[in-house]
């Protein structure tokens, strides 16, 4: 198979584990796997799915978070990643997605275009986040998670074009394409690194041209200037992304949080330190209230090294996993990445 499109963008992977999503990510306070009550009893919205379990939190209303993505008026946006994609024409997001899961995987929107006369979309637009810090792959970066995801597909899927590097509205990609010879289905992934997250475009289609379509739409969508591996620049809103970085040698206290029960779930945190080293934002992807006062209770009073950039203090974004973790895949957290 041949795009034409291929000289100036390349193409998609579809991962493996994308499949399994489904939908635009819920809001926080959505619920998880764990809890042995229900969800709150708010009225259910139209079309969302409503899962018991661990909630996804963040310790203000104003930081943007990885999940609160949306879709309207007919544009996809999501501020935390700094991305706005104006839809093509005709397509539409029907359902909300699933909450975060335990390992950073965000369902952001699932796009497909109106129904044929026979009842049958032909296409479909799907974009996922994984966070690097609590991927259960061994993998440290988009590049890595593509190919690694390439290498490992089912037997049912063929690839039908390498991974390769591309420019696409601006920013590094790595851009793969497979197909399935009994489904007659191709999909092109399209992947980069925000913030220390992996954001997938994956594309679905029968129709190459259709894809090729949107390829070329994702091209023209705004997104962040493209910056270092670890994100982040000296002036910028954006913090510095820094994996593994609440290290002894960079705290100047630290006092471990003090649960009411026990519990056998693995807690993923993020949280944003300011330049003077202080904790100013918790993001919760799936945790019990009690376990998430008690981990808010601790953060606020660490305290790190203020961390420098170019002679200029910045804050830093990180992740930290409390809780039991029980992950054969995952590997260690990597260092700080260097500019």
């Amino acid at each position: 198979m041949r795009l034409a499109y291929s000289v100036v963008l390349a193409w998609g992977l579809a991962l493996s584990a994308a499949a399994q999503d489904a939908g635009q990510q819920a809001i926080p306070k959505s619920g998880g796997d764990f809890s042995n009550s229900t969800v709150p009893l708010v009225k259910v919205p139209e079309g969302v799915i409503l899962v018991k379990g661990a909630w996804a939190s963040a310790s203000d209303s104003v930081t943007p978070v990885p999940e609160g993505a949306s879709v309207g008026n007919e544009a996809f946006s999501a501020p935390y990643f700094g991305m706005t994609y104006q839809l093509p024409t005709g397509w539409t997001q029907k359902y909300q997605g699933p909450p975060p899961s335990e390992t950073g995987r965000y369902v952001l929107a699932q796009l497909s275009p109106a129904a044929t006369s026979n009842g049958t979309a032909r296409g479909s637009l799907f974009i996922a986040a994984q966070d690097m810090f609590f991927t259960p792959l061994p993998a440290r970066n988009a590049a890595e998670l593509v190919h690694y995801m390439s290498e490992h597909l089912q037997a049912d899927y063929q690839p039908e074009h390498p991974p390769v590097e591309a420019r696409i509205a601006g920013r590094d990609f790595t851009v793969f394409a497979y197909w399935s010879p009994v489904a007659e289905l191709h999909w092109y992934v399209l992947a980069t690194e925000i913030r220390c997250h992996t954001v997938q475009w994956v594309l679905t289609s029968r129709d190459t041209k259709l894809l090729e379509g949107l390829v070329r739409s994702i091209d023209q969508m705004a997104a962040p200037a493209e910056a270092s591996p670890t994100g982040g620049a000296v002036g910028s809103l954006v913090p510095v992304c820094i994996a593994n970085y609440a290290r002894d040698e960079n705290m100047t206290f630290r006092t471990e949080p003090v649960f009411t029960e026990p519990r056998f779930n693995a807690v993923p945190v993020r949280i944003v330190i300011d330049k003077e080293g202080n904790v100013k934002h918790i993001h919760f992807l799936s945790a019990f209230p009690d376990q998430s006062k008690a981990i808010t209770d601790a953060l606020f009073q660490w305290r790190f090294k203020p961390y420098q950039r170019n002679g200029e203090m910045v804050e830093v974004e990180t992740g930290v996993l409390f809780g039991r973790v029980n992950n054969p895949l995952a590997q260690p957290a990597a260092g700080p990445a260097q500019d």
